[in-house]
């Protein structure tokens, strides 16, 4: 056994005769990316509770660290001895990502929101294409899993059937989408304008693409300009395009479009997402499960892949992309004839039947419900 693996063990042991903190939260979220996603909704709504409670984050840097607010103490990842008492410690774990942790204690529970609605193919549905550390990591994981947080009837089963998981499933909602109801959603598309320094009037079209496995950026090869123009074409009022890049390969959005700091913008660095889709007028997407989010706000989305054949055979989807309700181009020329002739209703009626059949279960109140979980689990 490496020295690294018998000194984690060793700190295990060591830190699982601590005492548990019966009002102590864990949270994480993309494994220490900062503050974000639904568990960041769900942190939000235990701050609001006024209930006595200790919220704790793992972040990876100081960066990370500085995204948390008040009440939210950061726990630095990277430090062994730190990161493995606040596991051992806490009353209850909330995750969007599986967790590589080796056992949870007598009197500990874990929450898994997970991270969006299934387009790609994912867990057991996909082994072709994980690594035999990630499967059993997965298996682990969903052992000591109590509860995974559900927002449709199509997710459900997907994660009783997909995820090695035979404990609860709970559709109470995805948390990180109740941004999109009430008055949440004007509030921040104001926020976006303001940090982006634009215009309160500026109607934005968000492209947020998905990311590669080889990191090939040829299938991001968008007429950022003819996209602005089609918009104001079809839409009416002054548009500029948000660039926003997975995070994997978030370095590389410096001059891989024409920025001009008005028309079209660079928003990798954005913290949010969920706050760029409500402030959006529009979403630009290829495979990404935001499209189903961003749908909730009853606002066009179209996709646009150049790589169709190429990613199908890389990662397969629970969905024929051409049988979605949102048009998909596969060229900018196709785009563009997209946009200019748009037609709100039909899309908005397929969007509805895809929610019905799918049995989405979004309202709005499903960072209440998860917080109520939680605190009811709280000593």
């Amino acid at each position: 056994m490496a020295l690294h693996d018998l000194v984690s063990k060793g700190l295990w042991g060591l830190c699982t005769l601590m005492p548990i903190d019966k009002k102590k939260v864990l949270f994480s979220s993309y494994y220490g990316r900062g503050y974000s996603d639904s568990p960041k909704a769900i942190a939000e709504a235990l701050l609001a509770s006024g209930e006595d409670v200790n919220l704790c984050w793992l972040v990876k840097s100081e960066a990370e660290a500085a995204t948390l607010p008040a009440g939210i103490t950061p726990v630095n990842q990277n430090n062994p001895l730190e990161r493995i008492k606040a596991y051992s410690t806490s009353r209850v774990w909330v995750d969007n990502c599986r967790k590589y942790v080796p056992r949870k204690r007598k009197g500990q529970f874990y929450m898994q929101t997970w991270h969006g609605f299934a387009l790609k193919m994912i867990e057991a549905d996909a082994t072709q294409a994980l690594e035999e550390a990630y499967i059993q990591g997965s298996k682990n994981d969903s052992r000591m899993t109590d509860v995974i947080v559900s927002g449709s009837g199509f997710m459900s089963g997907i994660y009783r059937d997909s995820f090695w998981y035979e404990g609860a499933v709970e559709e109470l909602g995805t948390p990180r989408n109740d941004i999109f109801f009430g008055d949440t959603c004007s509030a921040l598309a104001k926020k976006v304008r303001l940090t982006l320094h634009l215009p309160e009037s500026r109607r934005l079209a968000l492209y947020a693409p998905t990311f590669r496995v080889d990191q090939n950026l040829d299938c991001y090869a968008l007429d950022a300009k003819k996209l602005v123009s089609a918009c104001e074409a079809r839409f009416g009022g002054e548009w500029t395009v948000l660039i926003r890049l997975h995070p994997n390969i978030a370095g590389k959005s410096a001059g891989l479009f024409p920025y001009d700091g008005e028309k079209i913008l660079d928003a990798t660095s954005y913290p949010d997402m969920q706050e760029l889709l409500a402030g959006a007028d529009l979403l630009l997407t290829d495979y990404s499960s935001s499209m189903f989010d961003y749908a909730l706000t009853g606002k066009p989305c179209v996709q646009f892949a150049l790589d169709v054949e190429e990613y199908t055979r890389e990662r397969n989807f629970y969905f024929p992309l051409t049988g979605l309700p949102f048009p998909m181009a596969r060229s900018n020329d196709e785009l563009e004839s997209i946009i200019r002739n748009y037609d709100q209703a039909q899309w908005t009626g397929r969007w509805e039947q895809f929610r019905q059949e799918n049995g989405f279960r979004e309202d709005g109140q499903a960072s209440g419900r998860c917080a109520r979980w939680i605190l009811d689990r709280l000593g």
